[in-house]
């Protein structure tokens, strides 16, 4: 049992960052109240960590190649630990956001080193067995966020979805100095600052920039001036890339159609199975009144049937890359489908069948996702294949929330627009948008309460359907573009693979580890 304490080091800090992706989705309404904002301005805690977190990884994942894998991992979690703290204490949604920030910076270092830690530590069928556990704690991470989060909050307080990483991240250091190895690449290659910064910059451009476009409008000047700064960022990365020896990521790799095949499924597989989160979570409480536990558990079959499914790929596979990928997104896009059948009469029950297929969709193509990138890279370069698909599936989450925000938002406002009854209907969009159709109804005369009440109930459905179909397009645009250029997922052995002519094992340990 001793060989797999590793892994297990590794998939308490990946459970860890991952269910603080969406573990405040459930804990929004009842931070707005005790901080004294509102929702929408709240959407940055969601957001900014998920950011963060995007926006670092490459970065993390090229340099923990150099500075050490362990070391990068170990300080992630030591600052996850320090902000998850500033953020249970926080007096202000600005501190929190501003925490939540740092936070995603820790994780970042967490989980750019994860997948190269994992080829580190274990090979052939070891191997296997260790992605599939991973990739279960992924797909089960992620869906068990609202889950956690409403039983936190409806039984503790919001505050103690935060407290509750601080023991989890001593155990987790303290297991992980006693049985990771270390790895040091030879100290030869120059620190690729602009591509860093660049990317970052352009990553949370283009975030900010689709945010404000739904709370502005997407022709007001600051819109504009952000998404321009984006290209601008992009363009500037792109050519640094181009330029320096060892960049953060390579982009000839992007001319392999496999490579480029699965960057896109893990852009797209994180917006499509777990973007539309957020506003599922609005729907069950500020709609249909349910507590967090309540919305929790209305999540929760997503989190067992991603288990589940992620068990058994692992156990009777492996499979081929382009095959459990591809049916992973169909399934995902089938799931979404599945819960954009909403009307003013629907219930939480609605959307749990397709909650239990996305779930299942989620588990087949997390694990194959991961090994498929790891594959398609050197050996030295894991840290960067790591950083890279991991990079592209929190920029997915990130790009969803807000994209998803905009069409989700437009789509209430048309709905009140057309009905007349409400008198402003792009702030009651904003009201809606923000968790606040209650106050929506309560503002409107007294004789007239129960048509609008049945109005909000209408076009939230109507909203979250419209962006559920949406959602399920790109799964299926995802699974189509992975069937046509995903081939194989064997490692590259060409002498780039081993550039000292020395030779290693396919991802095993290297003669300069040590413990």
């Amino acid at each position: 049992m001793r060989k797999w304490w590793p892994l297990v080091a590794i998939c308490l800090g990946t459970f860890m960052l991952l269910v603080d992706v969406t573990i405040v989705t459930v804990a929004l309404p009842d931070m707005a109240t005790d901080l004294g904002t509102t929702l929408s301005d709240l959407e940055w805690v969601v957001d900014i960590y998920a950011l963060a977190l995007a926006a670092l990884l490459l970065g993390v994942g090229s340099s923990a190649d150099r500075t050490g894998r362990k070391a990068v991992y170990v300080v992630g979690l030591v600052i996850f630990a320090l902000a998850s703290l500033v953020c249970a204490v926080a007096p202000d949604a600005g501190v929190l956001i501003a925490a939540r920030a740092v936070q995603g910076i820790g994780a970042a270092g967490m989980f750019g080193t994860t997948i190269a830690l994992l080829g580190m530590h274990y090979e052939r069928k070891d191997r296997n067995i260790a992605f599939a556990v991973w990739g279960a704690t992924n797909a089960v991470a992620a869906a068990a966020g609202p889950v956690v989060g409403g039983v936190l909050t409806e039984y503790l307080d919001w505050r103690w979805i935060f407290f509750v990483n601080l023991p989890l991240s001593v155990l987790a250091v303290v297991m992980s100095v006693r049985v990771l190895h270390e790895v040091r690449l030879p100290a030869r290659e120059r620190v690729d600052w602009m591509g860093s910064v660049s990317f970052t910059v352009a990553a949370g451009a283009l975030t900010y920039g689709l945010i404000r476009a739904h709370t502005d409008s997407w022709t007001a000047p600051f819109t504009l001036a952000l998404f321009g700064f984006a290209a601008l960022a992009l363009i500037v990365f792109l050519v640094a890339e181009s330029r320096h020896d060892h960049p953060i990521l390579d982009l000839s790799l992007f001319r392999r159609a496999s490579f480029t095949g699965i960057m896109t499924a893990a852009l797209f597989l994180q917006a499509a199975a777990f973007a539309y989160l957020l506003f599922t979570s609005l729907w069950l409480q500020s709609v249909l009144g349910y507590g967090p536990v309540k919305a929790g558990l209305y999540i929760l079959p997503m989190c067992g049937a991603a288990f589940v499914a992620s068990a058994l790929a692992g156990r009777l596979g492996p499979w081929p890359p382009r095959l459990a990928v591809g049916i992973g997104l169909l399934l995902i896009a089938a799931g979404a489908a599945l819960q954009a059948v909403l009307d003013a009469d629907s219930t939480g029950n609605t959307v749990m069948v397709g909650l239990i297929v996305s779930g299942l969709g989620v588990g087949a193509a997390t694990p194959s996702l991961s090994e498929a990138a790891l594959a398609s890279v050197p050996a030295e370069r894991g840290g960067m294949a790591g950083g890279a698909v991991n990079t592209f599936r929190q920029l997915g989450f990130a790009l969803g929330i807000a994209v998803f925000g905009a069409i989700f938002q437009a789509r209430v406002e048309h709905v009140l627009r057309g009905d007349g009854r409400v008198p402003d209907p792009e702030q009651g969009a904003a009201a809606l948008s923000g968790g606040q159709a209650q106050a929506v109804i309560s503002s409107s005369p007294p004789g007239e309460r129960d048509a609008v009440g049945h109005l909000v109930r209408s076009a939230f459905a109507s909203a979250l359907n419209t962006t559920l179909v949406v959602a399920a397009a790109v799964a299926a645009f995802a699974a189509l573009l992975v069937f046509v250029t995903v081939r194989g997922g064997t490692r590259d052995t060409g002498a780039e693979a081993d550039p000292t002519g020395e030779g290693a094992p396919e991802h095993g340990l290297p003669a300069q580890a040590s413990p």
